[in-house]
């Protein structure tokens, strides 16, 4: 941000000015990263379909929500031991990115409590909801 005027004269009103408001333009924009966690093993097709109306409903709720169970599937075998540790650990890096942890459904699997327990240890928020949609814990 440029502090001087056109004479060159040191302006700090006006360069404090447009920083303030190009700050209030960039809150305006703001949307959390924020990541999906439910089931996808057992009934993969019925657990996918879930998956995505969960994606839908956080975009709704303005933010960039990430579901790794709905990306890497398609391109790793989760029947493949190896290649599910993979898209399992690729999943925790995308967790450290994101600003909050949601968590839906009742049913807890072991991938579920293992980004939940990631989450806990590194102090992201983690928000629970029904499988509905209804928000039902904050921690």
């Amino acid at each position: 941000m440029d502090r001087y005027n056109a004479d060159s004269y040191p302006d700090p009103t006006a360069a404090e000015a447009l920083e303030n408001v190009m700050r209030e333009e960039k809150v305006k924009c703001y949307k959390p990263c924020v990541f999906i966690c439910s089931p996808f093993a057992g009934d993969t097709e019925k657990n996918l379909k879930k998956a995505r109306k969960y994606l839908k409903f956080a975009v709704e709720q303005g933010t960039i929500p990430f579901a790794p169970h709905l990306l890497y599937p398609q391109v790793l075998d989760d029947s493949d031991p190896e290649q599910r540790k993979l898209g399992l650990f690729f999943g925790m890096v995308w967790l450290r990115k994101c600003e909050e942890l949601w968590v839906f459904g009742r049913n807890i699997s072991k991938g579920m409590q293992a980004e939940i327990d990631k989450a806990s240890k590194h102090s992201i928020p983690i928000r629970y909801f029904t499988e509905n949609c209804r928000e039902v814990q904050k921690i």
